[in-house]
C-alpha cells in the first residue's frame, strides 16, 4: 500500500491551496492581487502587449473567473502605473520590472517543489491536464443544459 492517497479532487486541491499560499506572499510583496498577477502572467506571454478583449476572454475561460474582475484588475494595474490601458494591455518599465521580480521568485519556488524525475513530471502534467479537458467538456455540457432550459 501506498503512504501517498490516490489522486482524487480533495488531493488537488489540498495541493492547489498550498501553492496558493507560497504564491500570496509573493504577489503581496509586489503589491499586487492574484487577479493582477493574472493579467502581467499572461501580458507577458503575449511579449508585453495584449489586445485587452483577447486577454479577458483568455484568463476568464481558463480560470472560470468573471470578465469584470479582470477588467477591474487591468484598470488597478493602470491606476497602480504597472500597464497601459489604452489600447492594447501593455507593461509600462515599472510593470516589467515587478512581473520579473515575482516570475524570479516564483520560479525559485517552482524548482524546489517540482524536482521530480521529467518522466514523473510528464505523467503528472498529462494526467493534469486530460482532467481539466473533462472538466472543461462537462462545464460546457452543463452550460448548455442550463441555457436550453
Amino acid at each position: 500500500m501506498s503512504e501517498y492517497p490516490a489522486l482524487s479532487t480533495q488531493v488537488i486541491g489540498q495541493a492547489e491551496s498550498a501553492l496558493g499560499a507560497l504564491l500570496e506572499p509573493l504577489l503581496a510583496s509586489g503589491g499586487i492581487t492574484f487577479h493582477e498577477w493574472l493579467v502581467l502572467v499572461i501580458t507577458a506571454a503575449s511579449g508585453g502587449s495584449s489586445e485587452r478583449g483577447q486577454l479577458v476572454g483568455r484568463i476568464s475561460a481558463a480560470r472560470k473567473v468573471d470578465a469584470a474582475a479582470i477588467e477591474a484588475a487591468i484598470a488597478e494595474l493602470a491606476a497602480a502605473g504597472m500597464v497601459i490601458d489604452e489600447g492594447p494591455v501593455e507593461f509600462t518599465d515599472a510593470g516589467r520590472a515587478t512581473y520579473q521580480r515575482l516570475r524570479d521568485a516564483v520560479e525559485e519556488t517552482t524548482a524546489r517543489l517540482f524536482d521530480f524525475p521529467p518522466a514523473d513530471l510528464a505523467a503528472a502534467g498529462r494526467l493534469l491536464s486530460v482532467i481539466t479537458e473533462r472538466a472543461n467538456a462537462l462545464l460546457s455540457a452543463q452550460q448548455g443544459v442550463v441555457a436550453g432550459a
